[in-house]
């Protein structure tokens, strides 16, 4: 009987997984689940019924509550990306880029990661990344000679750099998770004055790895170039010349849009959250300055979005001006008040000519079905969760964790092969709101620092999205690439940027000041 019980939290596992692979709703299954095993445990007598009586007030307070307002970071973040792939931006950069960079050996992979990157720190959503790339790279690479094993793999890994380049999504749920963690793990060690780690912390820690994967990326595009200069070859200079004017017009907006969002987070400007409102709004204003909407004047409409732009920026710059809260001038408040009645006529002006092309309505009907996903399987998540460890299973992953060989670097080995394994199976989500909650604070007790292990986390679950033979990213390719594209050759490609995310996972392992560095000397 005492090991039915010991084992009981481990059943729940198998009976998700099994469910997952059999093809049924991951927050419905995981839901079900739950409540199978409550019951299991209610016959036991190892369950009270009243956690499951207080669940929904629970549900609720956790997503009300203020230190839960970081989650309203997720649907704006979504809108911003999905916006900014409806207004073109990746088919003009992949355009500029290649142009930039196309009569050198290895251009076109080089500028597929590169806009991959650009595309990370201005949209983060990855199967939309992948699809437009797929759609626009893949066929120019293999009409100009490319591999078609390193031109499906090039455009797979770049999609996936989302995951791990700020803003990300997976970086604002999985600081969100930590965030609860670690303060779980201080109370359990008597501490009721917790430290905590912020999705500002988790941005600024994944800076830096997520920039020197690109550089790894880029690295490899360049060696497979000279070794096998047939597989990635050159554009004729003569079929191709550089348009400054056509690059600056397609990278400079985003590269503002950027800077507003992430810097204002790094700065300390703006939480994630209002970043995340900016970078809305940011997004409407580039996209209607790219959609005439059948305005009857396009110029008044392009001039006014682009002013309101400005004072949007001018806006969010005030604060290292002067301290609108207090002590600010008439002349400085009025100077805020007009500005933001500038930007409010903006966003106007560039909702109506993108509802005029229909952009709006895609754009909110994408992020209302991305969001309801995401906040479903949270719930789904948080009652298999909660059931889990009302069953005994917070001790049991707490006993084998300790019991692994090696201590603190033992365990955490463990938590990362295991959540690589089943990121050949799984989504980022459910590993994030399933796993994360139950292993996080074992490792937390035990010393590990939440940058770090949040960074590690990330890279871990982006190399999730290139693993065969589930690897999302891979399907999505798969969904856009030629026929005479294989299954077999997307497999091959990706299967070198896999090792390249190994190895950076081993080198952010061997040097954690790659993480950490960057959030000390900001916040420290």
């Amino acid at each position: 009987m005492d090991t039915l019980i010991f084992l009981l939290p481990f059943a729940m596992f198998v009976a998700a997984f099994a469910a997952l692979l059999r093809g049924f709703p991951v927050a419905f299954t995981l839901a079900g689940v739950g409540l199978a095993f409550a019951l299991i445990g209610l016959a036991m007598g190892l369950f009270d019924p009243f956690h499951l009586r207080a669940f929904p007030q629970r549900i609720y307070g956790n997503i009300m509550e203020m230190d839960k307002a970081i989650l309203v970071a997720v649907p704006l973040f979504v809108f911003m990306g999905v916006m900014l792939e409806k207004s073109r931006i990746a088919e003009q950069l992949l355009d500029a880029m290649g142009s930039l960079f196309g009569t050198l050996r290895g251009g076109l992979g080089i500028s597929v990661v590169i806009v991959g990157a650009l595309l990370a720190a201005s949209t983060g959503i990855v199967g939309a990344t992948v699809v437009t790339m797929g759609l626009l790279s893949l066929p120019t690479m293999l009409k100009r000679g490319y591999s078609p094993a390193l031109a499906s793999g090039s455009i797979a890994a770049a999609g996936t750099l989302g995951q791990i380049i700020p803003p990300s999504i997976v970086l604002v749920l999985l600081g969100d998770q930590l965030s609860s963690a670690y303060a779980e793990a201080q109370r359990a060690q008597g501490i009721f004055s917790p430290d905590i780690v912020s999705v500002g912390d988790l941005f600024a820690g994944a800076l830096v790895p997520g920039l020197l994967l690109v550089a790894v990326y880029v690295l490899y595009q360049i060696g497979v170039a000279i070794l096998r200069p047939t597989a990635s070859p050159a554009i004729p200079k003569e079929e191709m010349h550089a348009d400054w004017g056509k690059l600056l017009n397609a990278l400079i907006p985003p590269l503002i849009l950027i800077i507003a969002v992430l810097g204002s987070i790094l700065g300390g400007l703006a939480t994630p959250t209002e970043a995340a409102g900016v970078g809305a709004l940011g997004a409407i204003l580039l996209a209607g300055y790219r959609n005439s909407g059948a305005s009857t004047n396009p110029v008044f409409g392009k001039s006014l979005v682009l002013v309101s732009a400005l004072a949007l920026f001018a806006l969010l710059l005030s604060p290292l001006l002067f301290d609108l809260r207090a002590g600010a001038t008439t002349l400085q408040t009025g100077m805020a008040y007009a500005l933001s009645i500038i930007a409010a006529l903006g966003v106007l002006m560039a909702c109506i000519r993108l509802f005029r092309t229909g952009v709006l309505d895609a754009v909110m009907r994408s992020t209302a079905q991305i969001s309801a996903m995401v906040f479903v399987i949270l719930i789904g998540a948080s009652l298999f969760a909660l059931v889990f460890r009302e069953l005994g299973g917070d001790d049991t992953v707490r006993t084998a964790l300790e019991s692994a060989p090696g201590g603190a670097t033992g365990a955490l080995i463990v938590v990362m092969i295991v959540m690589f394994l089943l990121g050949f199976f799984l989504d980022f989500i459910e590993i994030t709101f399933v796993v994360v909650p139950i292993v996080a604070p074992v490792l937390f007790m035990m010393g590990v620092d939440p940058v770090w292990l949040g960074v590690m986390m990330a890279l871990n679950l982006q190399t999730s999205f290139l693993t065969p033979p589930f690897g999302f990213a891979l399907f999505y390719l798969r969904g856009v690439a030629p026929p005479e594209v294989s299954s077999a050759a997307i497999y091959r490609g990706a299967a070198p940027f896999v090792i390249i995310q190994l190895l950076m996972i081993a080198m952010v392992a061997a040097l954690p000041w790659l993480a950490t560095a960057l959030p000390g000397l900001l916040y420290d």
